[in-house]
């Protein structure tokens, strides 16, 4: 059976044409090569999720009936149920010291870090993508540089929660929280950044009047504002109906990862619906649900996170080893030149700046912040905006037709190439960043 199934791979079978129990075996098999490579990236000391990334690079079963579409769902769905915990572990007096901050982070951080690595991006790539060329004539249109900057201009919620439970004893628990916040929260911006790039660069209506920048910034901005609104609003809706729900419906703790399950997806669901940030509504409800009294003290919170931890943990493997499962590792080799160099950028230069600009707000020290501007980790948001952005290409003015196909391929696989290397290299000297700056003191002392 195995070697029959390996041979269909090699030849590019559809998975339906797979007997209905190879199926199985092959999905059984496959899950237990993440939980192998998660323990050996553990031990190694990288992220789980950037070997669950790579183990579905290196398989690339692409005759997989797997669509973008379909990724960027179970990516929603993953996000939702992220941010949802990541609420249930924040404590509202823990952040109140550095609220302004946070959102400085989240809001004037990650615009600040998508204009720089837009404008750098554009200076020192080809047109296409394919090559490093500073300065040159036939550079990357600045609408596709600053589409591939938006992509990656948040820090990621699912990445940075990973990398922080593996130094979580290492790390300040207020530094933690401010990361986890910022992390939660800067998502918005990263989506209103997105949609501005586009619309300012977008060819405009078929008469060819392009609509003017200053409407679209203010629209753009309106969004974004109805979007956070409704978002906190809905949010703290929520969290009361939650507590009902948990006081009269849940009769014991193996109720409540149903109970937790349903108010996420009911939460994000309908502030979607109605306009607005539903991942900003989740982490708001399990904010204010971590901070509420229940009736019955054995269920509670921390009951809740209890029983979503598996279940959060199986959806950021099936997210990573999605995006990993759709990605070429051949499309990426003609993109490598640009993305390192894009991804030294980000970290080097983008994010610390966009950091450390706002260090007079921060209630923490310079040595707190420059390991906040090196935890600025790219996950799962940046890999499903990639997707966008190849569709948004070929729509930008200063595209030529002949560059698109190009062009948008190696913006996808840039975006990938960074997360990649992000991960890896963040992930490997966090520890050694936390020793350095003297957050904790050296082993042995």
């Amino acid at each position: 059976m195995i070697p029959a199934l390996l041979a269909q791979a090699t030849q590019g079978v559809d998975i339906g044409t797979i007997p209905v129990e190879g199926q199985v075996l092959f999905i059984g098999l496959l899950f237990l090569g993440t939980l192998a490579i998660s323990r050996f990236s553990i031990q190694v000391g990288v992220p789980a999720i950037l070997g669950v990334l790579v183990l579905g690079l290196a398989i690339n079963i692409n005759y997989l009936d797997i669509t973008h579409q379909q990724a960027e769902s179970l990516h929603v769905f993953a996000l939702a149920l992220l941010l949802f915990y990541a609420g249930l572990k924040t404590d509202i007096q823990a952040i109140r010291g550095f609220l302004h901050y946070g959102l400085a982070l989240a809001v004037g951080g990650v615009t600040l870090a998508t204009l720089l690595l837009g404008a750098l991006i554009w200076l020192l790539s080809s047109a296409e993508g394919g090559a490093i060329a500073p300065g040159g004539l036939d550079a990357m249109p600045l609408g596709a540089a600053l589409l591939i900057a938006a992509c990656l201009g948040s820090t990621d919620a699912g990445a940075t929660i990973s990398v922080l439970a593996s130094v979580r004893q290492l790390v300040p628990e207020r530094l933690q929280h401010l990361l986890e916040f910022e992390s939660s929260v800067n998502d918005p911006t990263a989506l209103l950044l997105f949609g501005l790039v586009a619309g300012l660069f977008t060819t405009g209506p078929a008469d060819g009047a392009a609509m003017g920048a200053g409407a679209v910034f203010v629209d753009a901005l309106r969004s974004f504002v109805q979007q956070v609104g409704s978002g906190l609003v809905i949010g703290a809706l929520f969290g009361y109906v939650a507590r009902f729900v948990i006081d009269q419906l849940a009769q014991d703790r193996s109720q409540l990862l149903i109970v937790a399950m349903s108010i996420a997806f009911v939460d994000y669901g309908s502030c979607q619906l109605l306009g607005g940030a539903g991942l900003i509504a989740v982490y708001t409800t399990g904010l204010l649900m971590t901070n509420m009294r229940y009736r019955r003290a054995e269920l509670n919170h921390e009951s809740i996170q209890d029983a979503l931890l598996p279940f959060n943990t199986m959806a950021e493997i099936c997210l990573f080893l999605i995006f990993g499962l759709l990605v070429s590792p051949a499309s990426l080799v003609p993109a490598l030149p640009v993305g390192l160099a894009t991804a030294a950028v980000l970290m080097l230069v983008a994010r610390p700046f966009s950091v450390l600009i706002f260090q007079p707000l921060s209630p923490f020290n310079r040595k707190e912040s420059l390991f906040v501007s090196w935890c600025g980790l790219r996950g799962a948001v940046p890999l499903a905006l990639s997707y966008n952005a190849v569709n948004q290409i070929g729509h930008l003015r200063g595209v030529s037709p002949d560059a698109v196909g190009g062009l948008a391929q190696n913006a996808q696989s840039i975006v990938f190439i960074v997360v990649l290397v992000n991960l890896l290299v963040q992930g490997l000297t966090l520890p050694r960043l936390c020793v350095r700056l003297g957050l904790v003191a050296p082993a042995g002392d």
